[in-house]
């Protein structure tokens, strides 16, 4: 009965070791490499500098319509904070003990700014505003901060040129292995 019991586990293992080798698509017999497609549409990110910004250009007078309709009901009406953070103020605070932070105090590169509104915002349907809005509710909440203009009108370009207060408020990595 033992021997019979031994050529079972043994069949058993060997079957497995032959399905596993015809099967040689990953480590663990499952899934595919990613289409190129597939990758585009989640390499959506953005970098401090701008880098990978879409075309397109929203207004300050346009992003406070689409804030007022997407994002007032948790951030205020004038991004001064309610259910979702407080977008506005606090210059001059991150330094005392009682930091206030927001895109205009806390923040240090602008383009970071669409990029966290395109993919979060707004909390109940993330990815959902185009990209002329996107632009146009940074404008909107720059401008509540003092960092542009009323009349201003935000592409990728004059995105990337704001300069936040806070852009060197932050200590860089001096690790040799960072990048």
């Amino acid at each position: 009965m033992r021997w019979r019991e031994t050529c079972c586990v043994a069949f058993t293992i060997l079957l497995g070791a032959w399905a596993s080798g015809a099967q040689a698509q990953s480590p663990y017999g499952i899934g595919r490499p990613a289409t190129a497609a597939e990758i585009a549409g989640w390499n959506i990110d953005i970098g401090r500098y701008g880098s990978n910004l879409p075309t397109g250009s929203g207004s300050v007078s346009h992003g406070r319509e689409v804030f007022a309709q997407q994002c007032a009901s948790c951030h205020g009406d004038k991004g001064e904070g309610g259910l979702g953070d407080r977008l506005v103020g606090g210059q001059g605070t991150i330094g005392t003990t009682r930091p206030i932070r927001t895109v205009g105090s806390y923040w240090p590169y602008a383009p970071t700014l669409f990029d966290y509104i395109r993919r979060a915002m707004p909390q109940n349907a993330p990815q959902s505003l185009s990209d002329d809005d996107v632009y146009a509710v940074s404008a909107y909440v720059l401008n509540l901060n003092g960092l542009v203009e009323a009349d201003a009108t935000l592409d990728a370009k004059s995105l990337a040129g704001v300069r936040m207060p806070n852009r060197d408020g932050f200590v860089g990595d001096a690790r040799p292995d960072v990048k």
